[in-house]
């Protein structure tokens, strides 16, 4: 492979939040060390990653605009995702691969 080539990403599974004003958590589903945030919200999504129990997300944590997507090296042992809205509700998606985006 030359350099600056990327692997292509190889979904596994995917899991939604149905978020909103309000964290909403979600366990993730598939593996590997990817994570790909789709934001199919009207509004920006802050989301967290964690484990069993973490804290929810709240508007101090990553951000990903409306209609955006963020890919994200989460590791392995990450094992749940949270997000929250700026405002109104919408869907955030979360799919984990290996490899990358673009």
């Amino acid at each position: 492979m030359s350099i600056g080539s990327s692997l292509p990403f190889r979904p596994s599974g995917t899991a939604s939040v149905a978020a909103s004003t309000s964290a909403a958590s979600t366990a993730l589903s598939g593996g590997g060390s990817s994570l790909l945030v789709y934001n199919a919200a009207a509004s920006v999504a802050f989301v967290r990653l964690g484990t069993a129990g973490m804290s929810p997300a709240s508007a101090a944590d990553t951000p990903v605009p409306p209609g955006g997507r963020m890919l994200i090296d989460s590791g392995r042992l990450v094992s749940e995702a949270s997000a929250v809205l700026a405002s109104g509700a919408g869907t955030v998606y979360f799919t984990r691969g290996d490899g990358s985006v673009y």
